[in-house]
């Protein structure tokens, strides 16, 4: 695999110079303090967010979002816990949201998971804060396991959502990867890709001491400014 070096030097190539790159990062941070202090509900808000964001236009749940808070009990897992059926049939008619049924139901199983969460460590924030940066490819398949419709993308974007460390494996930086060395599949999803990515991610870590975002977002710049990431 090429050094990380390499890889800024394309990116900054791309962008104009290392202080464009800089420039571009500023605003892609990882918040330790905040996560740890994040209350139990905006975790499941988050979640929620980012699974309705599948499939639909953005702009569209970003504008119906009050809506949302307001029909889903401002996201309290512990209402929601306990919420009885007729609750969660009723949603399924309700115009202050968008009416998937599989993905509000989601949400009923979401609030059960981190209610287990807050249970097990005191509080999500703090397990998803503690969870080690090194094994970001394990907290994935925990999340694709014990949660609900968060595995591949959704909970990759949901992770850098609530503020941890975390790289993001859009098609560029897969691309990245792939021309610095690390071997992967076609679809860069396998079991295999991801220890790949998680190695390859980690030894840039060591090398460069930079956080995953920056890695990640670096890597992304480095090849085709034109994908979102």
């Amino acid at each position: 695999m090429i050094s990380f070096e390499a890889i800024r030097q394309r990116a900054e190539e791309r962008k104009g110079g290392a202080a464009a790159l800089q420039a571009l990062l500023e605003n892609y941070r990882s918040d330790h303090e905040r996560l740890r202090a994040m209350p139990d509900d905006r975790i499941l808000a988050d979640m929620t967010r980012r699974i309705f964001y599948s499939g639909f236009v953005q702009k569209v749940i970003d504008a119906k979002w009050p809506g949302f808070e307001a029909a889903f009990s401002g996201f309290d897992p512990a209402t929601l816990n306990i919420a009885p059926d007729d609750y969660w049939h009723a949603l399924t008619s309700d115009e202050r949201i968008i009416r998937n049924g599989a993905k509000i139901m989601s949400v009923r199983a979401n609030a059960a998971f981190i209610r287990e969460l807050a249970k097990e460590y005191g509080s999500a924030g703090v397990f998803f804060d503690d969870w080690p940066r090194d094994d970001q490819i394990g907290l994935l398949d925990l999340l694709s396991k014990r949660g609900n419709r968060l595995g591949g993308m959704t909970g990759q974007y949901f992770l850098r959502g609530i503020g941890r460390d975390s790289f993001i494996a859009t098609i560029d930086v897969l691309a990245c990867l792939r021309s610095a060395g690390v071997s992967l599949s076609s679809s860069g999803t396998t079991k295999k890709d991801q220890q790949s990515i998680q190695q390859a991610f980690n030894d840039w870590a060591g090398e460069t001491g930079l956080s995953f975002i920056h890695l990640s977002r670096i890597s992304a710049y480095s090849i085709d400014s034109a994908q979102s990431h």
